[in-house]
């Protein structure tokens, strides 16, 4: 028989949010038998994210239930998120009774904040891993990285992998793999360059000259500043 046990699944909202950071991990969690998706944010406004389009949060930090897995996507608002002190406390309150801890992308950083990757092993966005020991953890070269119950995936996409990673978890293989299939998640990009240790050299030197070397200084700024 299927286990349907009632899994709340938390997941932070903030303005400048990635929006496919949230929606890929939510799109194969809520196929999860028993699976109840809450967007937590500090309060019920219309989040801005980085595509143009807002996302409605179905619970303010007060009434948000409290999470079995706790989910903290990146985006580049997470430079703001850091210096929000309310948005720091409803993780490390959620993550206190949570079974899982989970990020995406730069998401990892806001777990770093809150005190949860310290002496942990950890993944984000390949153009910020070099900023991870700041928070007190050690990068691994991984899409996804599982250390106890936190686990850390890396830029926007990979948070599908992260998702099927703990279904499977959870409910087993079999479910996992009926989910991967549901979503026709079957991937075939056009290029073999998806992250640096594939892409051309060239291409990765000027995406981080023309995007990820600021914004890298930017989250760099923003961890050495108080909390």
């Amino acid at each position: 028989m299927t286990d349907t046990q009632p899994t709340t699944i938390v997941f932070l909202l903030f303005p400048g949010i990635t929006q496919l950071d949230f929606t890929a991990p939510a799109q194969a969690l809520c196929r999860m038998p028993g699976a109840i998706l809450v967007g937590a944010a500090a309060n019920r406004d219309p989040i801005a994210t980085d595509s143009g389009f807002a996302i409605l949060p179905t619970h303010d930090f007060a009434s948000a239930p409290q999470a079995d897995i706790l989910c903290i996507p990146g985006g580049h608002g997470v430079v703001e998120a850091l210096r929000d002190q309310r948005t720091i406390d409803f993780i490390a309150a959620q993550a206190a009774d949570a079974a899982w801890v989970t990020s995406v992308c730069t998401g990892a950083f806001l777990l770093g904040r809150a005190g949860l990757l310290a002496g942990k092993r950890a993944t984000t966005h390949w153009g910020y891993t070099h900023l991870l020991p700041l928070v007190g953890a050690e990068w691994v070269n991984a899409r996804v990285v599982e250390d106890g119950n936190v686990v850390t995936s890396g830029g926007v996409t990979s948070g599908l992998d992260f998702a099927l990673t703990l279904i499977a978890r959870l409910k087993g293989d079999a479910i996992a793999q009926a989910i991967q299939l549901a979503i026709e998640y079957d991937p075939a990009p056009p290029f073999a360059g998806g992250h640096p240790d594939h892409a051309p050299a060239a291409i990765t030197a000027g995406l981080k000259a023309r995007v990820y070397d600021a914004a890298a200084a930017r989250m760099e700024s923003a961890l050495a500043a108080d909390g």
